[in-house]
């Protein structure tokens, strides 16, 4: 029996994890071997708008796909919300792709303090440096460990689980194919 393949368009274990442990709980997924695999980033920053968020989530499930059965993307990003302290929220989009379309799911979103919005906006660092700079952490990778969701949620959700949400609302559409 072939086993099937999954490639997960990052090396970062808070995306790899989320994929390989959810997936555990899907029987279409039985034995499923998951793998982070490194993507090409054409360049480098936090996205700064929904739409540069999913764009980069398809990218990295598309890339994820070669040499599997399915390629799932994770990225994260600012977009804009009305009525926010900062005008953004921090949200966490997933693509699968299974080579002829892709299907995407957003997890939980959360607005950054004001600080770390202006220091991703002006100054063009992403949220693992911002985060750092402003004296959040002492991380030099808060987003590949238990993420700054993990410190603002005083310890009720980690970046992992934050991703495994985006990952079970993108296979909504793998579920439930009929409606899609």
């Amino acid at each position: 029996m072939k086993v099937m393949k999954i490639g997960v368009g990052s090396k970062n274990k808070t995306k790899v994890s989320a994929v390989a442990e959810l997936l555990k709980d899907y029987p279409m997924f039985a034995g499923a071997e998951v793998r982070g695999m490194e993507v090409k980033k054409d360049e480098f920053g936090h996205p700064k708008s929904l739409k540069t968020v999913v764009e980069g989530a398809i990218d990295r499930a598309k890339q994820a796909y070669s040499g599997n059965d399915y390629g799932f993307g994770i990225e994260s990003g600012l977009m804009k919300v009305p009525q926010t302290k900062s005008g953004y929220m921090e949200v966490v989009v997933c693509a699968i792709y299974d080579g002829k379309r892709h299907h995407l799911g957003i997890g939980p979103t959360f607005e950054w303090p004001k600080t770390i919005v202006r220091a991703i906006l002006k100054e063009g660092l992403d949220g693992s440096q911002a985060f750092k700079k402003l004296g959040f952490t002492e991380e030099e990778k808060a987003g590949e460990e238990k993420g700054c969701i993990y410190s603002f949620t005083h310890k009720k959700m980690n970046r992992t689980e934050q991703n495994k949400i985006a990952v079970m609302m993108a296979l909504i559409h793998l579920e439930n194919p009929e409606h899609f």
